[in-house]
């Protein structure tokens, strides 16, 4: 079966993309099921209810996240709403939301989604999250899934590749979301994990990672900080495309996915 992951999806710019591309590219690639993250769905930051009914309809399925998703009030309403949305799991026991969840697709496969916060360059109290993904790929195959999809939201692009090391043969895939930047390293592992280091934004590429330039710019040349604005121009859509034996859970081939808005 083919799945896929789609890399941070930025604002309006990058829910139009979505909803532009993926209905089609579904049919063409004969897709059964689809990831984003939505950290950044509304307005740059956090979700909102209306924003994920908009990726809903337009296809996907699940939806990651990362140390973003609080920063709409919002949230809150939408645990209930909408079961596969995921928060990182590694945050403390009491916090809202769920780490990792279970997709029927529309053949009766299961799909374990894990949603893991890295902590290297990241000041947030977090459990490790190496010990914490183990844990959540168990306890998803122990409760049925064959295929399992880690979303591993981190900054350092080694703390990234020695999860996929670590887990290897343990996960179908591994993709790597929070730096905005797509990444060359496509692959699939000998015992049958697919990654990459990180999947690229789905928004407007004229700015900085997602964010018009001006006030990132002043951050740097003053230290001060700005009210970020997302980027609306060059509108791209990137993904990764995941041919996945149903079977036996392992990963075929990978295919990155381009697409201009």
């Amino acid at each position: 079966m083919n799945m896929l992951c789609i890399g941070d999806v930025i604002g309006n710019p990058g829910r139009k993309a979505v909803a532009a591309i993926l209905p089609a590219l579904k049919a063409e690639r004969k897709i059964e099921f689809v990831c984003a993250n939505v950290e950044n769905l509304a307005a740059g930051f956090g979700v909102s209810e209306g924003t994920l009914g908009e990726l809903k309809i337009a296809g996907v399925d699940a939806f990651s996240s990362g140390n973003h998703i609080w920063d709409k009030k919002e949230v809150e309403a939408c645990w209930p709403l909408f079961p596969s949305l995921l928060r990182p799991a590694n945050y403390p026991p009491g916090t809202p939301g769920r780490g990792s969840c279970i997709f029927n697709t529309p053949s009766g496969v299961p799909i374990g989604v894990v949603n893991i916060l890295g902590r290297v360059f990241i000041d947030i109290a977090l459990d490790d999250p190496f010990r914490r993904a183990k844990e959540e790929v168990a306890a998803l195959k122990a409760q049925g899934a064959r295929i399992v999809l880690l979303d591993f939201h981190a900054e350092a692009t080694s703390e990234k590749i020695a999860m996929a090391h670590y887990l290897d043969g343990e996960l179908s895939v591994l993709v790597g979301t929070h730096t905005h930047v797509p990444t060359a390293d496509a692959r699939v592992s000998a015992k049958g994990t697919a990654r990459i280091s990180d999947l690229g934004l789905t928004g407007g590429y004229s700015g900085i990672i997602g964010m018009k330039p001006e006030s990132i710019l002043r951050k740097f040349l003053t230290g001060l900080k700005g009210r970020y604005e997302v980027a609306e121009e060059q509108v791209e859509f990137w993904a990764l495309l995941v041919e996945v034996d149903e079977k036996s859970g392992r990963a075929i081939s990978v295919e990155q996915i381009h697409r201009t808005l």
